[in-house]
């Protein structure tokens, strides 16, 4: 499979910002998830700090995964696959210097676009879990990232937990990544299309929002300056519940026919492993018929 240059794919993740429309994010996990998302019609995805825990570590979404785990499970999405996607870099993995570092090994890694956020993290002692760190600290650390990003193609995105606090606190945040010249703002715990056009008001940004809020649509979204929306991330939940009921069916009764038809069918098997690629350079350079 020929890949789009990362320049390509980050260009291609701006485009999709620039346009009228709001798109959902696929949410993968690694390089075949990832060609399977877009086999399927996915035009961005998303790797999410949660997800890329319990993939990596097997661990909830407690910030335990280390800056180097989670830019090398980029890089192999990145790697292998052609579809532009965003990560999760939650709080940067510190403060405003180590949010340069994480700037510079997830860019490197080839990421399309990369979300910092504004809530303490990890989890102080005796804390809540809800505090944000101060609009000056928010700020800062979006000035970092700005500062060390190298290629212009590279999106990167402010993304405020903010609305549980109000619209106020959530505007004023989303202000502040307007005056920074972040590419886009990401809100999370939008729970209805009443929020968004309050959100709106606060930016000329692109908004990305963590879910299609209830009785809402792409074509509403889109007329609001929502660009891309989250779907959650049951698909690697549900791929987990298909593997241990495997696991349990082959144990007590040894019968592998029965998942015959549950199994991914063999032209999707042979795209998300992307067999064709391998067979002609297996021809090409072995001389070997495959």
């Amino acid at each position: 499979m020929p890949l789009a240059s990362v320049n390509q794919r980050r260009q291609a993740f701006r485009a999709h910002l620039a346009a009228k429309q709001a798109l959902p994010a696929g949410s993968v996990f690694d390089a075949a998830s990832a060609r399977l998302a877009q086999a399927a019609g996915y035009r961005v995805g998303m790797l999410a700090g949660s997800v890329a825990s319990a993939v990596v570590l097997g661990a909830p979404d407690v910030v335990v995964m280390t800056l180097s785990e989670f830019a090398d499970q980029s890089r192999r999405i990145a790697r292998g696959s052609d579809l532009p996607f965003m990560v999760d870099a939650d709080h940067g993995y510190g403060n405003a210097l180590n949010v340069r570092r994480t700037v510079e090994e997830l860019e490197t890694a080839g990421v399309s676009a990369i979300a910092l956020e504004d809530p303490v993290l990890p989890r102080p002692y005796g804390g809540s879990g809800a505090e944000l760190i101060s609009r000056d600290e928010f700020r800062d650390k979006l000035r970092s990232a700005l500062a060390a990003r190298v290629d212009p193609d590279l999106v990167v995105i402010g993304r405020t937990q903010a609305l549980r606090e109000g619209m106020d606190e959530a505007q004023a945040r989303i202000r502040i990544c307007d005056e920074t010249g972040v590419d886009a703002v990401f809100v999370v715990n939008v729970t209805s299309m009443e929020q968004v056009p309050p959100l709106r008001e606060a930016t000329s940004l692109p908004l990305i929002l963590n879910a299609l809020p209830p009785g809402g649509t792409s074509e509403q979204l889109a007329e609001l300056g929502v660009r891309v929306y989250l779907q959650g991330h049951l698909p690697y939940y549900a791929a987990l519940n298909t593997l241990y009921e495997s696991y349990k069916h082959l144990l007590e009764t040894g019968d592998q026919s029965a998942l015959q038809a549950k199994a991914l069918p063999k032209e999707l098997q042979e795209l998300a492993m992307d067999e064709a690629s391998h067979a002609a350079w297996t021809r090409e350079y072995l001389g070997v018929e495959k």
